[in-house]
C-alpha cells in the first residue's frame, strides 16, 4: 500500500463542504493548479474535482408505475405515445426504453430510416411535463379484471419515475471510421466510404472515469449528478471491463469501465435528458452525467490533472470489421488529435466529430462545482468499489 503525504478522509471533506470551505475545481482546472504547484501541493489545496459528460447513452431507461386503473388492470402491455414499455414487472410497472421505437416505425424500410421518435423521447417528454397518451391492455384476471384502458399523464400524475440506466458514462470508446466503399449509419453516426471522416463519442478530459482510471472513489452509492438532479452509481454497468490495455498513467486505450446508474426522474431537466433520433440507427437518449472527484491524497490529484494529450483510443472500422465482430486497431489516436478537428491514419488526413458535447460536459463540470460550493451537495461514500484490474496502486 502506497504511503501518502496528504491523506483525508470523505468525512473531512462533507464536513468543509457543510462549512463552505471546501475548495472545489473542475477537471480542467485541476491541470493548470497540478501543473503549478505539484501534486501534493494540490491535493493539500484541492478538496474535490469535478467532471462531466453529454453524449448518446443507448443503456438508458425508467421504471415508470402509473398507478391502479378503475376497475384494475394487470398491464401486460403498455404503450407511451404509441412506443411499447416492457409490462412484465408487475400489474401497472413498466420500464420504458431508450431505444424503443414508435410501433408504426417504418424503421429501415425506408432506408435510411429517421426514426423519429421512441424511447428516449418519452423520457425527455416526461421530464419536460408533457402529456403522454398511455394505453394498456391486460389478459384478465379474478383480482385485475380490465383487458383495456387509455388516458392521458403528465410525470406527475405517475406515482414513481425512476431513471435507471444499465450502462452509462463509457470509460473510452472508439473512434469509428468506414473503409468501405459506401456510406454506412451506425450509432457512431453517419460514416462515409474509404474513411472520409472519422467519429468519437467522449468529453476528454473532462470525462468521469478517465479521472479516477481506477475506481479509487467511485463506486456503489457515489451521489452523481445526473440528468440535471442528484443520482447515484447503483452498480458497475453492463460491459464493465476494467482488463484493457492502460497507458503508463493508467487510463485505459479502449473501452473499459462502465457505470449503472439511478435517479428520481421527476426531478431531471429535458436539458440533461434528451432523446435523439440517429439517422439509419435508431433512437438514443442523450444523458448528462457528472461525478465529483474527492483529492483525498496526492495519487487523486496526479489522476485528475489527466490532459486530452495523454488520453488514447482505438480507430475502428465500422464498415466492415464492427459489424462481423472482429477486434482490429487500424490506430491510435489521442484526444487532443480528435479534438484538433482531424487525424492521420494510414497516412490519410481524416476529419475528425464528436458525438458528445464538450461544451455541455463543461457545463456539467461547472454546475456540479456550484452545487458542492454552495453546500447543496455532499460527497457519497461508496459501499463497495467497482471491479478493477488494480492490484498495485
Amino acid at each position: 500500500m502506497k504511503k501518502y503525504k496528504v491523506s483525508k478522509t470523505y468525512k473531512e471533506i462533507n464536513e468543509k463542504i457543510k462549512a463552505g470551505k471546501a475548495v472545489v475545481v473542475t477537471a480542467e482546472e485541476i491541470i493548470d493548479i497540478v501543473e503549478r504547484v505539484g501534486e501534493v501541493e494540490a491535493a493539500r489545496k484541492v478538496d474535490v474535482v469535478t467532471t462531466g459528460t453529454f453524449s448518446p447513452m443507448c443503456s438508458s431507461g425508467a421504471f415508470l408505475n402509473f398507478g391502479h386503473t378503475s376497475p384494475k388492470i394487470r398491464a401486460s402491455k403498455v404503450w407511451l405515445n404509441d412506443v411499447p414499455a416492457y409490462g412484465g414487472i408487475a400489474a401497472v410497472d413498466c420500464y420504458i426504453g431508450a431505444t424503443e421505437v414508435a410501433e408504426d416505425d417504418p424503421l429501415n424500410s425506408v432506408y435510411p430510416g429517421e426514426f423519429n421518435y421512441g424511447g428516449g423521447h418519452i423520457i425527455e417528454d416526461l421530464v419536460a411535463g408533457k402529456v403522454i397518451r398511455l394505453r394498456l391492455e391486460g389478459y384478465g384476471t379474478d383480482c385485475y379484471p380490465a383487458r383495456r384502458h387509455e388516458k392521458n399523464i403528465t410525470i406527475n400524475d405517475l406515482s414513481d419515475a425512476i431513471l435507471f440506466n444499465p450502462r452509462n458514462a463509457y470509460q473510452n470508446y472508439n473512434c469509428a471510421v468506414n473503409m468501405s466503399d459506401k456510406t454506412i449509419y451506425t450509432y457512431m453516426g453517419v460514416l462515409r466510404p474509404c474513411m472520409a471522416n472519422a467519429n468519437y463519442a467522449t468529453a476528454g478530459q473532462l470525462s468521469p472515469l478517465f479521472n479516477d482510471p481506477f475506481y479509487k472513489t467511485i463506486g456503489i452509492g457515489t451521489r452523481i449528478f445526473l440528468g440535471g438532479a442528484q443520482g447515484y452509481v447503483a452498480w458497475h454497468g453492463t460491459q464493465h471491463n476494467p482488463d484493457v490495455p492502460r497507458g503508463k498513467n493508467g487510463v485505459p486505450k479502449k473501452g473499459a469501465a462502465t457505470l449503472a446508474t439511478i435517479g428520481n426522474l421527476k426531478q431531471m431537466s429535458p436539458k440533461w435528458l434528451v432523446g435523439a433520433s440517429i439517422l439509419g440507427y435508431g433512437v438514443s437518449l442523450y444523458v448528462g452525467i457528472g461525478i465529483p472527484i474527492p483529492i483525498l491524497n496526492e495519487g487523486m490529484a496526479h489522476y485528475t490533472a489527466v490532459k486530452n494529450e495523454d488520453i488514447y483510443t482505438q480507430v475502428c472500422d465500422y464498415g466492415m470489421d464492427y459489424p462481423n465482430n472482429e477486434s482490429r486497431s487500424l490506430g491510435e489516436v489521442s484526444y487532443k488529435e480528435l479534438m484538433s478537428g482531424s487525424i492521420e491514419i494510414e497516412g490519410k488526413k481524416v476529419v475528425t466529430a464528436p458525438l458528445s458535447s464538450y461544451y455541455k460536459a463543461r457545463e456539467i463540470a461547472n454546475i456540479l462545482s456550484e452545487w458542492i460550493k454552495r453546500g447543496e451537495f455532499l460527497l457519497g461514500e461508496p459501499q463497495q468499489t467497482l471491479p478493477s484490474s488494480c492490484n498495485r496502486c
